[in-house]
């Protein structure tokens, strides 16, 4: 019944941007690594990825936002690690990087994948930054990558 509109995994002929931020480096420059193997790996060439550094997950969706605008990238990887401590402050900043990155790529309509860890401690952030989970920075680049490919398909459909 119907047809089925989905993206793939093959990078060739993208430009993927990646906005990390350096606060927790030894968890976020894991998922950097992970991100640039997985956008390599499926095909994506080294002259069409782009890293912006900022200083923490909060700055991360105005800087993806300003990336998107320039109608360079075809998707963008949002990395970043949040970690939760005794105070609110995790809140706020978990909250925040997830909406500002949510509402960047609808204002834009550009593909920003979440990779923003949000843990209750640094063991937890390590599993999943090259640990016993994975890395979701590798994760978020493919999503980055399906992403750009569906909304190439959805945009080259005829109404």
């Amino acid at each position: 019944p119907g047809f089925h509109i989905k993206g793939n995994l093959n990078g060739h002929g993208l430009r993927i941007a990646i906005v990390a931020s350096k606060f927790n480096h030894n968890v976020t420059s894991s998922l950097l690594e992970g991100a640039r193997e997985g956008l390599l790996t499926h095909g994506l060439e080294e002259r069409d990825i782009a890293v912006a550094w900022v200083p923490g997950s909060l700055e991360v969706p105005l800087v993806a936002l300003e990336m998107a605008r320039t109608g360079r990238w075809d998707a963008l990887v949002c990395l970043g690690a949040v970690i939760r401590g005794e105070t609110a402050h995790f809140d706020y900043v978990a909250g925040e990087a997830a909406r500002g990155v949510a509402s960047a790529s609808r204002e834009t309509g550009v593909p920003m994948a979440f990779g923003i860890l949000t843990t209750d401690n640094m063991e937890q952030a390590l599993e999943r930054a090259g640990g016993k989970w994975g890395n979701k920075g590798y994760d978020a680049a493919l999503t980055a990558i399906e992403m750009a490919n569906l909304l190439r398909l959805l945009r080259g459909m005829e109404s």
